[in-house]
């Protein structure tokens, strides 16, 4: 898999020097011009003007070189950024980027605009709106320059910073809370296509398990004999096509873990085929080397990553919670369970509330780990779900104190802590505490954490925007990265979290099925038979992928390619012969249990409760978005019993005694949490939560009449 470490290159993460440069003029193209105002050039840079631009080369002995200038006075709402290079020679790629603190966060990071680019002339790049408050923040450090051998040389002729208008203004919707990034996302994404993702995560599922599979880079799974942790054999999987740096007990648990999941949770017992695959997934439980956790390898210690060393620990709970009659799953997870809240406690410090805020922690030595490069405080969120979900599992106040703790971390903290994809568990686990404890947590702040743009890993968040025609907003991953980097894995996961959240707080329900629409549309692109094949990185094996292999990642730009399928490995030369990644494929099953059809293609009925795990008993729950301007009749299949169909967003019956293909109106951009409760049913409301025959239907009865001021 990719470095755990953010993906920015190093030279990107080193000022021109220390503080903020003061303000000394607004951006004009004749500084180019002028190379006396380059002063805060980087790696002795050599630098100079004349008429036709700026030209910079790498000195001798050296890879790269930055000229920089300090000061530099940004328009408000630049909505876009044009560069002409002139010359570009001795096998130099050029960058643009700006330094500073652009957001008003009151830390100064780098905004890469361009990077590794390898053609002269003019090249343009939307600027996405979250990544600058230049109207605060108006002081930045503009960089020009090159990667490239000792005498590569790039001459910049101009640079334009061409503002744009102000956003349009979004609707207000009486019960309804706004996302930020969503409000810039389309209601009806273009060019659409909806995939049967259900059929995806099958079809995926059938290739990814065949130990007899022929082809190219084919099978993609083997047996492990090794005997490590189990007595019988268990199961590899390779974390990109081509992968030869695999094989025997070298595989990751990440990537089979998830694929196991993925086909449970599209319906495909994987206890009961060929192999119990189910049970084979007790091999990464590191019990022969003592640290007694499930983790990514399975003779692995800690202390190297937060998300690598917790994430496994989510799917392997979620296959808990679907095979209970593997009793060694759940005695594993409570097991981890009492090391992780055992690691809360020692980051605690004597504390109220521990101290997640470090790169990881150290089993052996009971310490967090501080590696001096990043930190990853989303473990908080990932430990609040384990923990929450080992006391629903066991029922001990110790393990929910545990899950308190995290979601309290969150709660305090002020800067977003996104890293990686630990995130969104936390906001389902604290909307859920919310519902079914009284909790208070701020969901809508968490939510806007997931769709922002992080503190704590410069540029990672939800993208937005028009990537060469396909729109692509509401994918996951970089959104700075030449103009964005979106990642299948984190993309599939954040939706398998977010959206149960919509039948614990509906008051999201519009942005969440908004966003849903937009990402369900464009997570396609993922795909090898989706693009073009000068779209994409390896077409060479498009057949073989048969269309349920996704790249890595999605890019916004690659060589002037609009969007373009790739991924780390052959850019960074990792060793894969491929950049197509099982171990984010592996998730697409979250997808598939998500994504539901009615009568209208753009209009989805997203499973509410298919990626919920140790819940309570709840009738079938439908998230539905209508994304048109105008009311819609929507049909929806509820099955041969009679139903009736309970709005929680709107707190009232849609209709009453259906069954089959039952339809009701929708207004124009508004969403419904449509409940499908037994027709007749006892209806009571019990400490602001309504319920009927007995099982609730609606969370949010009690908090929507607070916010009227009725009782």
């Amino acid at each position: 898999m990719r470095s755990a470490a953010p993906l920015t290159v190093l030279l990107a993460s080193v000022p021109a020097s220390t503080g903020l440069p003061q303000a000394v003029a607004p951006w004009s193209g004749s500084l180019l011009r002028h190379a006396d105002l380059w002063t805060d050039s980087m790696n002795e840079a050599i630098v100079t003007a004349d008429t036709r631009g700026l030209r910079v080369e790498v000195a001798p002995g050296r890879e790269w070189a930055i000229a920089a200038v300090p000061g530099v006075r940004i328009p408000d709402r630049v909505a876009r950024i044009r560069v002409h290079v002139r010359d570009l020679g001795g096998g130099g790629a050029w960058l643009m980027r700006l330094y500073g603190d652009s957001r008003g966060t009151g830390v100064p990071t780098t905004l890469s605009v361009f990077e590794r680019m390898s053609a002269t002339g003019r090249a343009a790049m939307s600027l996405d709106p979250r990544l600058g408050r230049f109207a605060q923040q108006p002081s930045l450090q503009l960089q020009l320059g090159l990667e490239g051998p000792s005498g590569a040389y790039a001459v910049f002729e101009g640079v334009e910073l061409v503002p744009g208008g102000p956003p349009p203004a979004p609707p207000v919707i009486p019960g309804q809370r706004r996302i930020e990034a969503v409000d810039l996302m389309p209601n009806l994404p273009r060019p659409f296509r909806m995939r049967d993702w259900r059929a995806v995560a099958q079809g995926y599922d059938r290739l990814v398990f065949d130990l007899n599979a022929q082809g190219r880079h084919l099978p993609l799974i083997w047996l492990d004999d090794s005997h490590i942790n189990i007595e019988g054999p268990t199961f590899g999987i390779l974390s990109y096509v081509g992968d030869k740096r695999q094989g025997g007990a070298n595989h990751e648990g990440i990537t089979g873990l998830g694929a196991v999941l993925s086909g449970t949770l599209v319906g495909i017992d994987k206890s009961r085929q060929e192999h119990d695959w189910v049970a084979m997934c007790e091999a990464y439980f590191n019990r022969r080397n003592g640290s007694n956790l499930v983790l990514n390898g399975m003779d692995q210690g800690t202390g190297g990553s937060f998300w690598y060393e917790i994430f496994p620990h989510l799917a392997f709970y979620a296959l808990a919670d679907r095979y209970p009659d593997h009793p060694r799953l759940t005695e594993i997870m409570g097991a981890t369970a009492d090391r992780w809240r055992e690691a809360c406690v020692a980051m605690r410090h004597g504390e109220r509330v521990p101290d997640f805020d470090h790169t990881a922690f150290d089993f052996a030595t009971m310490r967090p780990v501080d590696n001096g490069q990043w930190r990853e405080p989303d473990a908080a969120a990932g430990i609040a779900w384990l923990e929450y979900m080992a006391w629903r599992r066991f029922g001990d106040p110790q393990h929910l104190q545990a899950a308190d703790w995290g979601l309290q971390f969150l709660q305090e903290r002020q800067a977003n802590p996104y890293y990686e994809s630990l995130l969104p568990w936390g906001v389902y686990t604290a909307a859920r505490a919310n519902a079914e404890l009284g909790r208070h947590y701020d969901v809508g702040r968490l939510l806007g954490w997931c769709f922002g743009i992080s503190d704590c890993r410069g540029g990672w968040g939800a993208t937005l925007g028009n990537w060469g025609g396909y729109d692509c907003a509401g994918l996951l991953g970089s959104v700075d990265n030449r103009g964005g980097y979106a990642f299948a894995m984190n993309t599939f996961v954040q939706a398998g979290l977010l959206v149960p959240v919509a039948r614990y707080d509906p008051r999201y329900a519009r942005a969440l099925g908004k966003w849903m629409l937009n990402l369900a549309n464009a997570a396609r692109q993922f795909y090898p038979t989706e693009l073009p094949a000068d779209h994409q990185s390896c077409p060479f094996w498009r057949d073989e992928s048969r269309g349920v292999v996704a790249y890595e990642g999605l890019r916004h730009e690659w060589n002037g390619r609009r969007p373009y399928a790739t991924g780390d490995p052959l850019v960074m030369n990792w060793g894969p012969e491929t950049d197509l990644g099982l171990y984010g494929s592996s998730y697409v099953g979250f997808l598939g249990a998500l994504v539901h059809r009615t009568n209208d293609q753009r209009i989805l009925a997203l499973d509410c409760l298919a990626t919920e795990f140790f819940r309570d008993p709840a009738y079938p729950t439908y998230l539905i978005y209508n994304p048109y301007a105008e009311a819609r009749r929507v049909a929806l299949e509820v099955g041969e019993e009679p139903r009736d169909l309970y709005d929680a967003a709107t707190h009232r019956f849609l209709k009453r005694g259906v069954a089959g293909k039952a339809h009701f109106t929708l207004a124009g951009d508004r969403a419904a949490v449509v409940v499908l409760a037994p027709a007749g049913g006892s209806l009571t409301v019990e400490g602001g939560r309504t319920l009927v025959s007995g099982v609730v239907v609606d969370y949010g009865i009690g908090r929507a009449r607070r916010e009227r001021g009725t009782s």
